[in-house]
């Protein structure tokens, strides 16, 4: 499979809406995922009730215990639309026994909430998770987002190479649509035109019913791809499922059915850069 295109598959696990956080629940499902073919956990930090918290406390024991069955890229979320100030965001920065934190930059309506990261938060993470030896992984909901992480690029020195997570679906912002996906990718590709190290970009969609568009993304070169609960249990347009792993099942089988293969935990690492 030499020179096979590989995809990082990502996993965010867990629903949004308020429900029990239970680590040893989370972190099986995390494992039966790692198992089908997930090479990164998307994780917020979360209370007993899932609701965002700057308390890491159960996030440390999930993470404690995902560490234990597996050697997954753990991932944690600086972000959400919460009432928390930048300084309780940006916890997981500090956290050992996460690699790789999510970078939001700039602010967006998300369905009835507006997702406020004003520039000085933005460039309060990125301090943060440079001083945090962390990994960005840098959540676009708009073009004008591209614009800024460039400026955040010239100004901090971001490390490469930049992984950039394209949003789509959510109410108010990019739909899920192809014409929105040519319009974000020209422009990235613009942008960092004259970069030696090519950004690498993902593709992530709220409220997913099927996988056309993720399939779409895939054929265009994707990197990556983000599925899991966070963004929507339907493994079809007729069935939702219970847990986790069958949806990467059916991600792993589309990146493998569009002629790349999924990312090994150690080759994301390798990719990415961690650890270097």
């Amino acid at each position: 499979m030499s020179g096979q295109h590989q995809v990082l598959i990502s996993v965010a696990p867990v629903q949004a809406t308020p429900h029990p956080i239970i680590p040893a629940e989370i972190a099986e499902d995390v494992f039966r995922c790692y198992q089908a073919g997930a090479a990164m956990v998307h994780l917020h930090v979360r209370d007993e009730n899932g609701g965002l918290t700057p308390d890491p406390t159960l996030l440390n024991e999930t993470l404690r215990r995902i560490r234990d069955l597996c050697d997954i890229v753990i991932e944690v979320s600086t972000g959400g639309v919460s009432n928390l100030n930048i300084e309780e965001r940006c916890v997981p920065c500090h956290e050992d026994l996460v690699e790789a934190v999510s970078l939001n930059v700039g602010s967006v309506n998300l369905g009835k909430a507006v997702y406020q990261n004003p520039i000085q938060d933005v460039e309060y993470c990125v301090q943060s998770l440079m001083a945090g030896h962390k990994v960005p992984e840098i959540e676009v909901f708009e073009l004008g987002m591209i614009h800024t992480v460039r400026q955040l690029q010239d100004k901090f020195g971001l490390p490469d190479p930049l992984l950039f997570a394209l949003v789509f679906g959510h109410e108010g912002e990019m739909p899920a649509t192809r014409a929105a996906l040519d319009h974000m990718l020209s422009f990235l590709n613009v942008t960092f035109a004259d970069k030696e190290v090519r950004p690498l970009w993902g593709y992530t969609q709220s409220a997913r019913k099927d996988w056309d568009m993720m399939r779409y993304a895939l054929e265009l070169g994707a990197d990556s791809i983000r599925v899991g609960f966070e963004d929507s249990d339907y493994l079809d347009a007729d069935t939702r499922v219970e847990t986790n792993a069958p949806i990467v099942q059916r991600a792993a089988d589309l990146v493998q059915a569009t002629g790349a293969s999924p990312m090994t935990a150690a080759e994301a690492r390798a990719c990415l850069r961690i650890g270097k």
